[in-house]
């Protein structure tokens, strides 16, 4: 094959080589999702829990990988909850304030603020607030001064700067609490964005739940402050939760390969493989002096694997580390003799699930301590693109020692000396007198950080922290500590979170959306291929392939921006088709005017790609300044509409200039002396 001719048939093949390896994980995620419901009945609540978790255990890092490449689908295709949250950004402004402080002329700023702010959803509240402070109270001798108090300089511009940066926040922790909860919850694939000056737009594809989701989000956010108790007694209590369901029957064979055919790969970590001691290792904890007698000596590697595994169905799931001078080493559990100390739990996302359906069975419940629980991590340890995230889990104190309401301010800052992050939180003299009594009973030990249940911090008690000023260290970097800063005002910031709007749209409306769309795209195309065909013959034929592969590829570059395919991103493609033909059709009547005036076949097509090149160029970026303009001045749908658009116009650009070219000149290569644009016979050259 000549070079030249190699390179058109890579311009025109690639493209579809690569929306294939592009749309790959979306028929790989569906059809994972099919099998997934296998275990679910209609209403989809699960019948077959221990089936769904070996499931999810075989194929989380499969589930996980495809779906963040898959195409997501808005709540008018796939049917879900949607719900417009507003933050009481008003209420705010008055919990900030001194109470005893607080007096008549206050109330009637706070009341005029609201109505204003009520009947114009845009207006900057602060902005509000500040205009009737200046028409109402100042006039009557009143400052901000006499309402608000800030540490260091004291003044209107400091107070209007503290505030201006509490709304803020305000929004931003309640983003953050509302993400961790529907997280916990479950739903796939939510779309959490802030709109205008204090809403979030929340939408929650697959939930039909609205009483449950409702009290999820609105429920006040409970930040604790509670000891950290990872000793000797949680971990004889794991040896006692293996022992337990090493015996049982019905579990021994729920966690048996043989009959649940579960893919033990799945959870082969590195937790499994230090759980079977290695004889020729050093690092066997003889100065905590452990019993490293080893049950499984001997055996091949892979029969040690599946032997501990059954032995300890519990804590196979999960690493086990015993901090001793400093230092952490793996434990096994193959027998209960474990030093007093501190120690340290990992687990990967893969064994989570399995996990937690053991805790929350109510015989496991009963031998854990009544006075312990057991909580995850917020956050995953692993760097952000890992395939199987790790996370700690804390053994705490069930009772909190302190509750977050005591907690006046937090900011995220950096060490002066060491250059490190660290987030300095405030409380009030009352939280100040309890945080001195726990700091100063718990020297050396941990205190964890837990917003809805859930750890973000658990850092070492250094000393007793007399004033009520804390400094927390221990954070990777700068947008962690952020997020604490965040999750330690979630006791400070009383700013409500109240529903504006909510709409539940039904899984069969969803489908009926879904088979309107595509009934509409497939009758548009049609009608465009058959007047192709026919008006423009063999042409016509080049441009409807061109389009074919122009649609595809759409749909393959949208999860690579991120996009949700909506009703109105429907409407974009067709669109689309009709852009990216008109481009054909003007490089088509521009091929038949010149051969009309006699020109060969070649200098035709070379002059109607060359001319007809400014007038598609103009039409296609005027549009796409269009779509550029909807983009990020609407919301939701709009936007859904704006980035197919934009898609479909480069898409276009490329497939009915470069693709068609590179199709009528394999034609021509291949000895097509004669290509029918629909010109009439005397005519061709």
């Amino acid at each position: 094959m000549k070079p030249n001719l190699f390179w058109k048939y890579f311009i025109v093949l690639a493209p579809l080589i690569a929306a294939g390896f592009l749309l790959y994980p979306s028929y790989r995620s569906s059809d994972l999702e099919k099998k997934e419901r296998a275990f679910k009945d209609a209403n989809g609540n699960i019948i077959d829990s221990i089936g769904l978790a070996n499931f999810n255990s075989k194929y989380a890092e499969d589930i996980k990988s495809n779906k963040a490449k898959r195409i997501k689908l808005g709540l008018d295709l796939r049917g879900g909850m949607y719900v417009m949250l507003e933050v009481d950004i008003v209420q705010l402004l008055k919990e900030a304030a001194v109470h005893d402080a607080i007096d008549e002329v206050f109330e009637q700023v706070i009341d005029k603020t609201r109505k204003e702010t009520d009947l114009n959803d845009d207006q900057n509240v602060l902005d509000v607030f500040k205009k009737n402070f200046n028409t109402i109270a100042k006039p009557k001798g009143r400052t901000l001064i006499n309402y608000y108090e800030i540490s260091g300089e004291i003044s209107e511009d400091k107070i209007l700067e503290k505030l201006k940066k509490d709304v803020d926040d305000a929004i931003d922790q309640a983003k953050e609490v509302i993400r961790q909860r529907i997280d916990k919850y479950g739903v796939s694939e939510p779309t959490i964005t802030k709109q205008g000056a204090r809403r979030i737009v929340l939408e929650l594809p697959g939930v039909n739940n609205e009483e449950e989701m409702r009290k999820l989000i609105e429920v006040s956010a409970r930040l604790e402050f509670k000891l950290v108790r990872n000793n000797q007694e949680i971990v004889r209590t794991f040896y006692k939760i293996d022992e337990y369901l090493s015996k049982s029957k019905k579990t021994s064979v729920a966690t048996t390969t043989d009959t649940t055919k579960t893919d033990t790969s799945a959870v082969k970590v590195d937790s499994t493989k230090v759980a079977v001691n290695d004889s020729t290792k050093k690092d066997t904890l003889k100065t905590a002096k452990v019993d490293t007698t080893d049950p499984y000596a001997g055996l091949p590697k892979e029969e040690a694997q599946k032997r501990y595994e059954k032995d300890h169905p519990f804590t196979s799931l999960f690493i086990s580390y015993f901090i001793q001078n400093d230092k952490s080493q793996p434990i096994s559990y193959i027998k209960d003799d474990f030093p007093e100390g501190e120690y340290y739990f990992q687990i990967p996302n893969s064994t989570l699930e399995r996990f937690n359906i053991i805790l929350n069975r109510s015989d496991i419940k009963r031998l854990i301590p009544n006075d312990l629980q057991i909580v995850r991590a917020a956050k995953s340890s692993s760097p952000a693109n890992a395939s199987n995230p790790m996370y700690s889990f804390y053994s705490l104190k069930r009772d909190a020692e302190l509750k977050g309401d005591v907690v006046t301010n937090a900011h995220a800052s950096f060490d002066p000396q060491t250059n490190t992050p660290v987030v300095i939180m405030e409380m009030n003299a009352d939280g100040s007198a309890s945080w001195a009594r726990i700091t100063g009973a718990n020297i050396k030990k941990k205190v964890a950080i837990v917003l809805d249940d859930q750890v973000y911090s658990a850092p070492v008690v250094q000393a007793k922290i007399t004033g009520g000023n804390s400094s927390i260290t221990g954070m990777q970097n700068a947008e962690e500590a952020h997020l604490l800063e965040i999750v330690l005002k979630a006791g400070a910031l009383k700013a409500p979170v109240k529903i504006m709007e909510e709409r539940l749209v039904g899984p069969s409306l969803g489908e009926d959306s879904i088979n309107s769309g595509l009934t509409a795209s497939a009758i548009a195309f049609v009608i465009v291929i058959l007047f192709m065909a026919i008006y423009y013959s063999t042409g016509g034929m080049i441009a409807n392939i061109a389009v074919l592969i122009n649609v595809t590829l759409i749909m393959a570059t949208l999860p690579l921006f991120q996009g949700t395919l909506t009703l109105p991103g429907i409407a974009g493609i067709i669109l689309t088709i009709g852009m990216a033909v008109d481009a054909n059709i003007l490089i088509f009547e521009r091929i038949r005017e010149e051969m009309l005036r006699g020109r060969s076949m070649r200098g035709a097509i070379d002059e109607g790609y060359g001319k007809a090149m400014s007038a598609i160029v103009d039409s296609n970026v005027t549009t796409f300044i269009t779509g550029i303009i909807l983009f990020f001045l609407g919301t939701g749908p709009i936007q859904g509409f704006a980035l197919t658009l934009m898609l479909g116009i480069l898409s276009t650009l490329f497939t009915a200039i470069t693709i068609t070219r590179a199709m009528i000149e394999i034609m021509i290569s291949r000895g097509s002396h004669t290509i029918n644009f629909g010109q009439p016979k005397s005519h061709n050259a």
